[in-house]
């Protein structure tokens, strides 16, 4: 196999989830044990390529895993989980960073999105919790997929805001985070975490510059399936 056909971690960590996704959903919904067995059979197989993709992992474990996750009809159906993330820009056009206590690594305030609110409102509330920052939403400037983009190993979508700070004072969330602040172009802190993706986009967004809302392109279309 050429080195431009060879197959990457990425595709293989996608290929996984989606076989493992496809599994679960049919298991939820499926009544027939023919079916259920052949889902149980895909779902061994996704184990096996994650677990290649990635030698920590047991396959043996992880279909467990994924089998406690199994529910019952629209409620056992596997989508991705959400995070939501916010470019806050001051009136000195300086973006809010936190430090992340786990990792320490920079990055814009992100959290998942919680139930009973829309994304917007976890935008504002993420940027308050970590940064102790009040804040008004702008627009919405990017929504992703983090596998496809490769900055996640599991299913998730990550959308992203652009906020405006409006008062309060810097407090970091004293488990999540290790220090926060304001920061200008040129004094960024390190480290970062895919900086070169990202914040030229920021600091364009946080000036007003009109930039388009950012998403992934249509590939091929897998699910085009020919019935006939």
């Amino acid at each position: 196999m050429d080195d431009a056909e060879t197959v990457t971690e990425k595709e293989l960590l996608r290929w996984a989830e989606m076989l493992s996704a496809l599994a679960r959903t049919g298991l939820a919904f499926t009544e027939s044990l023919y079916e259920q067995e052949r889902f149980e059979e895909i779902l061994a197989v996704a184990a096996e390529i994650r677990a290649g993709a990635d030698r920590r992992i047991d396959a043996t474990q992880l279909v467990s895993e994924w089998t406690k996750t199994v529910g019952h009809g629209v409620p056992g159906y596997v989508t991705p989980k959400s995070t939501v993330g916010a470019l806050v820009g001051d009136d000195d056009g300086r973006l809010l960073l936190v430090q992340r206590a786990d990792s320490g690594i920079w990055l814009y305030p992100t959290g998942w999105a919680d139930v009973g609110y829309s994304p917007a409102e976890v935008a504002v509330k993420e940027v308050w919790e970590e940064t102790g920052i009040q804040s008004e939403v702008v627009r919405m400037v990017g929504v992703h997929d983090g596998m496809r983009l490769g900055f996640t190993r599991i299913p998730l979508y990550s959308i992203l805001f652009h906020l405006r700070a409006t008062g309060g004072e810097l407090t970091a969330h004293p488990l999540e985070c290790s220090d926060v602040g304001f920061f200008g172009e040129n004094e960024l802190p390190e480290p970062m975490v895919g900086a070169d993706r990202w914040v030229d986009r920021a600091f364009a967004t946080i000036r007003g510059e009109p930039i388009d809302v950012e998403f992934d392109g249509v590939r091929t279309n897998p699910w085009e399936i020919d019935h006939g």
